[in-house]
């Protein structure tokens, strides 16, 4: 039996299966008949409480559409982030994204709490995925909810709510060459380009697949500057080159005093790619690369044997470690992280000058 309440306040009925509904009146349906809205509840109060949030969005703009399921706003998602993105990277995302939708996937968007985003997670886990698997669908799942929020489509953002799940190893340190390996390296690699291209990418923080990627026309004649607009990709077993890594990583990299004459020298070819395969008109295959780097590195005594992407993380925190700022140093290596894009925005030209005479004072040898 139904109750009548107060004005805009619906009627209450408690079901035959033991629910609570409250139902308000909305509008008018085209042929005039009233339109209305319920809302369900284990109690009354929880049903009137659905009800009063529904009518609060309204006030405030917030249009809830209790028809959209997770797997269209995912995929809406995506689509515009596609272009933020490198191909390998979408490749990625895209498998994540399937994976999502197959549990969440047919969940009313509105309808998805905290607790659904930590039983997902703890599923992953029990699943045996990595920590590392764990954490990219966490954060996936934020940004998907994150822009959900920011287009009014949900009252909030029910993974910034969710407990964060304890890694089940302890987070490895990021390999990095120490300040005496970096000065090593810069003293004693050969000036050829094998040599100079790991100074310039421990002077710069660019990744490999960036510098693989350059051509003359992308380093300013006097060696002051290289502009990242392209990075390689292996595709089907061939090496091409293709947009960065995301949108943040197109920037302009002032390169330390010290390395400006051997960088002018590297940009001094006739070949479209400084660095070329030796047999054919594409760019220096990666894999080929890091066999090379690998052998360089281990000619100089007291250097230990990492990876070409340890010159970008040796590059930052060296860089913190001389006093530069950490958001003058993001907007330096070009970080994807759209949040952190917009604290380090207001980095100026002259203070990345200031930074990277710090890194020549300490390292660059003339």
């Amino acid at each position: 039996m139904s109750k009548r309440r107060g004005n805009g306040e619906g009627n209450v009925t408690k079901r035959k299966d033991g629910r609570w509904e409250c139902s308000i009146m909305i509008g008018f349906q085209k042929d005039g008949r009233r339109k209305r809205k319920s809302f369900y509840g284990k109690t009354k109060q929880e049903a009137l409480q659905k009800m009063r949030d529904y009518q609060r969005d309204m006030e405030n703009g917030l249009q809830l559409d209790p028809n959209l399921l997770f797997a269209e706003w995912a995929d809406t998602w995506f689509e515009s982030h596609k272009e933020n993105i490198s191909a390998v990277t979408c490749e990625s995302y895209s498998y994540m994204l399937g994976a999502l939708k197959a549990v969440l996937g047919k969940r009313r968007l509105m309808d998805i709490k905290a607790m659904d985003i930590e039983n997902v997670l703890l599923d992953f886990r029990r699943d045996g995925k990595s920590d590392s698997y764990v954490s990219k669908a966490r954060g996936m799942l934020y940004q998907i909810m994150k822009k959900a929020e920011a287009n009014e489509l949900i009252r909030r953002n029910p993974v910034a709510c969710a407990e964060k799940m304890k890694a089940n190893k302890p987070m490895e340190a990021k390999e990095a060459f120490t300040a005496e390996e970096v000065k090593a390296l810069m003293l004693s690699l050969p000036h050829d380009k094998i040599g100079d291209s790991i100074r310039l990418m421990l002077g710069t923080g660019i990744r490999m697949q960036e510098l693989l990627a350059l051509e003359p026309y992308l380093i300013e004649p006097d060696g002051s500057a290289i502009h990242i607009r392209q990075a390689v990709k292996t595709v089907a077993g061939k090496v091409e080159d293709g947009p960065p890594k995301s949108r943040d990583s197109i920037r302009d990299v002032p390169v330390p005093e010290g390395l400006r004459s051997m960088v002018v020298k590297l940009r001094d070819t006739e070949e479209k790619y400084i660095f070329k395969s030796p047999s054919k008109e594409q760019p220096f295959d990666p894999k080929h690369y890091r066999d090379k780097f690998k052998q360089y590195v281990s000619a100089i005594d007291g250097v230990r044997e990492l990876t070409p992407h340890s010159c970008r993380h040796t590059y930052v925190s060296q860089m913190q470690a001389l006093g530069v700022d950490l958001a003058t140093i993001q907007s330096m290596v070009g970080h994807a992280d759209l949040d952190m894009t917009q604290h380090y925005l207001h980095v100026q030209a002259p203070i990345k000058q200031k930074a990277i005479q710090v890194f020549d004072q300490a390292f660059c040898v003339a």
